[in-house]
């Protein structure tokens, strides 16, 4: 009797746990689901800062991160492109095609992790259900580790490891979806015209 206790309780916590845990098609609905979305948030960075400041979702493909001070920079994905605009650098704008970042799983017209060997771990710590994924396609790439809470569902954080070994993780406020956002907030010509003011 004594060896059938703790058996008994490992079984009852494994099956809670799959309980909890959502499923990869909830999460990938949320997603769909998700058109505009808005947060603050705070980055923790791979050199050991911390940075913080607001974040805009449009999908598909579009967000931007708008750093309080003393950063000032602005981080923008649209029309495919990553930009990053860091007025500390003195340097000219940088570009990243946006597929080529973690950030286009999340972005994507139609998110579908259950497309084979887009997610490579899916598990429950007892709080969040975490999901990794990455480009099938180019693994290379890097991935990102989503944590979405449940009742409902929503996501709390992530974190993109990259493709040259970075980690970057950003943890979220309170998520508000839906409503409208302007077209500004994208757009690299106005973001340019409003900074040669």
């Amino acid at each position: 009797m004594r060896f059938v206790a703790p058996i008994l309780a490992l079984v009852l916590s494994v099956s809670t746990a799959v309980a909890d845990q959502l499923p990869l098609n909830d999460i990938s609905q949320y997603l769909n689901d998700m058109k505009t979305a808005e947060a603050t948030f705070v980055q923790l960075n791979d050199d050991g800062t911390i940075s913080e400041g607001k974040l805009y979702i449009q999908r598909p493909g579009k967000m931007r991160f708008e750093y309080n001070p003393p950063d000032k920079a602005v981080v923008m994905a649209t029309n495919n492109t990553v930009i990053v605009f860091d007025p500390k650098s003195n340097q000219q704008a940088e570009k990243y095609p946006l597929k080529r970042t973690p950030l286009s799983i999340i972005l994507a017209r139609r998110v579908d992790l259950g497309q084979a060997r887009m997610v490579v771990d899916h598990g429950y710590d007892g709080t969040a259900t975490t999901v990794t994924a990455q480009d099938p396609e180019n693994p290379e790439y890097g991935n990102i580790q989503l944590n979405f809470t449940s009742n409902p569902v929503e996501l709390r954080q992530w974190i993109v490891n990259d493709a040259n070994g970075g980690q970057t993780t950003v943890i979220l406020g309170d998520l508000k979806t839906g409503g409208r956002l302007p077209s500004s907030l994208f757009n690299i010509n106005e973001f340019n015209r409003s900074n040669d003011r």
